[in-house]
């Protein structure tokens, strides 16, 4: 499916990867569970707040090391997905999943409390959405995608500009969330528009951008990233649009589209779950205050 079938296992599901993972996952359950102990203040973890944190952890596999990250090499729409389930989904779900507890244990030993100011909304609006533009450009992303050890630097730099991100519209940590409910609501308006002129250039452009998807050459060459030998790959399949289920400028324009169409629900989605807990909390803070006797005991005196 896909032309999946004409890699090996190793290709599709990147062993190692997958068991980095699952020693984080194993790491989780240890920290949350029998050495809960070792935290101030710990308290059980709720069986919701786990399924977050595994949810979260499956999505960034499946995106950075399971097929979706493989077929990302061979079709720009199958990139997009792996782009927006990495950085707009698995974020917010690790970040929902780990305990405030383990957060408050982590604020405190936190080395990198002076870069704090990139957590602020437009700081932290600016640096993800400023680095996922820039990544997009056909020269960046073309280098990126054919230096290995750039592309990993590079990945990871957008996982945690996405984690700060994130951070401003969920921090979970009560007394260190300082932003109002409109702020955030203001902030993920911001968000939703910074991201937009990329994902127009992209979806507007007439001619394939990036050499990556459309030079059979150095497709190959980005391929060497998830495929281990790529010295058959032009010769079995002349390259990527062996695997494309559409032409090059359009599979590009769907990628365009799928990454804001992925923005919008997910931050549409966000934007009411926000709206609905600022509107409970103030109009818990407008009812009126319990009077000593109630009026109908006044009256019966």
């Amino acid at each position: 499916m896909l032309g999946l079938e004409y890699f090996s296992f190793a290709d599709k599901w990147s062993p190692l990867f997958l068991a980095f993972m699952l020693l984080v996952t194993a790491a989780y359950f240890l920290f949350t569970g029998p050495l809960s102990s070792r935290f101030k203040g710990h308290a059980p973890v709720s069986a919701g707040r786990k399924t977050l944190f595994v949810a979260g952890m499956f999505t960034l596999y499946l995106a950075q090391g399971g097929p979706i990250s493989l077929l990302g090499h061979t079709m720009f729409s199958f990139h997009m997905v792996s782009m927006a389930m990495s950085y707009l989904m698995a974020t917010p779900l690790l970040i929902l999943g780990i305990p405030v507890w383990m957060w408050r244990a982590f604020d405190r030993v936190n080395p990198f409390k002076k870069l704090g100011f990139l957590t602020r909304p437009v700081v932290a609006a600016i640096l993800f959405n400023g680095l996922f533009s820039f990544y997009h450009f056909p020269v960046i992303h073309d280098f990126v995608m054919l230096n290995f050890w750039v592309h990993r630097l590079y990945y990871l730099i957008l996982f945690i500009a996405s984690l700060v991100m994130w951070w401003a519209i969920l921090n979970p940590i009560p007394e260190k969330d300082k932003t109002t409910g409109l702020a955030k609501m203001g902030y993920i308006f911001l968000n939703m528009v910074l991201l937009t002129p990329a994902c127009a250039l992209i979806i507007f452009s007439s001619e394939p951008m990036y050499a990556t998807y459309s030079d059979p050459a150095i497709w190959a060459k980005a391929m060497g990233y998830c495929v281990s030998d790529t010295s058959g790959l032009l010769t079995q399949f002349g390259g990527p649009e062996y695997f494309g289920y559409l032409e090059s400028a359009i599979d590009q324009r769907v990628g365009g589209i799928i990454m804001k169409f992925f923005q919008e629900i997910i931050f549409a989605s966000m934007l009411a779950y926000v709206f609905f807990h600022w509107y409970k909390r103030e109009n818990k803070e407008d009812d009126p205050l319990p009077t000593e006797v109630p009026p109908g005991k006044l009256n019966q005196a």
